[in-house]
């Protein structure tokens, strides 16, 4: 899962490369993406399950507030191609957080 949201993010970043995106919402945007990537990593160098779902569940809002920002920026931007296939990425990527998180739950 981190590698996949280790190429959603570049993939997030190759946006801001090719349309010209209004600071605030790219900054929020980058922040975002980011965020899911460093929680996702961050738990998983943590050793007690109960650590390491707080940090997968923060992973999995951050993603939720970058799929929103996506679809503000795909409403001003219409980037279809790279909108769709991010989406798709982004919703793998949630249900492998999901499928960690409860595995999480199981451990305790």
């Amino acid at each position: 899962v981190y590698q996949k949201a280790k190429q959603a993010n570049t993939s997030i970043m190759h946006i801001f490369k090719t349309h010209s995106v209004d600071g605030y919402i790219k900054d929020q945007l980058q922040r975002a993406a980011l965020s899911i990537v460093l929680n996702i990593a961050e738990g998983s160098g943590h050793f007690l399950p109960g650590e390491k779902k707080n940090f997968y569940i923060i992973a999995h809002g951050s993603l939720y507030e970058t799929v929103a920002l996506l679809e503000i920026i795909h409403e001003e931007y219409s980037f279809n191609d790279e909108y769709k296939t991010l989406v798709s990425a982004l919703e793998e990527i949630s249900k492998m957080l999901y499928a960690l998180i409860q595995y999480q739950k199981l451990k305790k």
